[in-house]
């Protein structure tokens, strides 16, 4: 039995679920001027994935790398959904920047 693909969508699945927090977090604390660490930090891991040998770790760092690339797209969208009063603005942040 091979179970190579089931680690990898365990690993898709665990990546997924704990970027959406991490996304909110970001906004809530520093807000969409963080998302350059979520672009150099994407490249970097799928730039890694193309010198990995083996085929599991290989694919869920291609994974988190493009995982991490998606959370730029929403982490816009975060400050749109806290701008409609959806999630909750944080009061110590300074709002005027970006």
């Amino acid at each position: 039995m091979n179970f190579e693909g089931i680690v990898i969508g365990a690993g898709a699945f665990m990546i997924i679920g704990i970027l959406h927090p991490v996304v909110i977090k970001t906004e809530y604390y520093i807000g969409t001027r963080a998302w350059p660490m979520f672009l150099i930090t994407g490249l970097l891991c799928i730039g890694l994935s193309l010198f990995w040998d083996s085929p599991v770790p290989s694919s869920l760092l291609s994974i988190l790398g493009f995982s991490l690339l998606w959370s730029i797209q929403e982490l816009f969208q975060q400050e749109k959904r806290v701008a409609k009063g959806w999630f909750p603005k944080n009061p110590k942040k300074d709002h005027s920047l970006r």
